[in-house]
């Protein structure tokens, strides 16, 4: 498996991008570009909402595709107040000359177990 930056999708157009709970994958002939969460043990990351429309962001470049979360802001707060639960909020934004999508992530666990978004490359030629 090959890990990717988001930032590579910059400029590249995707003939197809389709969603799940749990994934988020953009494709054309030639490569895959695949949101998802290694599931280890006690956490739960999914899709929990996605405003615009998924079509928008396929058949032109894309012009934006930038990630923000709240993990650092939960890491340096954690002095603070020892929580049992964690919830971490991943938002992806998308753009094409079409129209703008904003997919937001939900991860949850009991603090011990990564509540990420991965995101993994793969081309026309290799498996997954």
């Amino acid at each position: 498996m090959t890990y990717a930056k988001i930032e590579d999708m910059v400029g590249k157009v995707f003939t197809k991008v389709a969603a799940s709970d749990d994934m988020l994958i953009f494709e054309n002939d030639a490569e895959r570009y695949t949101f998802f969460h290694r599931q280890d043990c006690c956490e739960y990351v999914r899709i929990e909402d996605i405003v615009g429309d998924l079509s928008d962001l396929e058949g032109e470049p894309l012009v934006i595709a930038s990630e923000e979360t709240n993990l650092f802001d939960l890491l340096r707060n954690i002095d603070k107040k020892v929580r049992d639960d964690s919830h971490t909020w991943t938002f992806y934004k998308f753009a094409t000359r079409k129209g703008y999508v904003d997919v937001r992530w939900l991860g949850e666990s009991n603090g011990y177990y990564s509540e990420s978004v991965n995101l993994k490359y793969s081309d026309h030629s290799s498996a997954g």
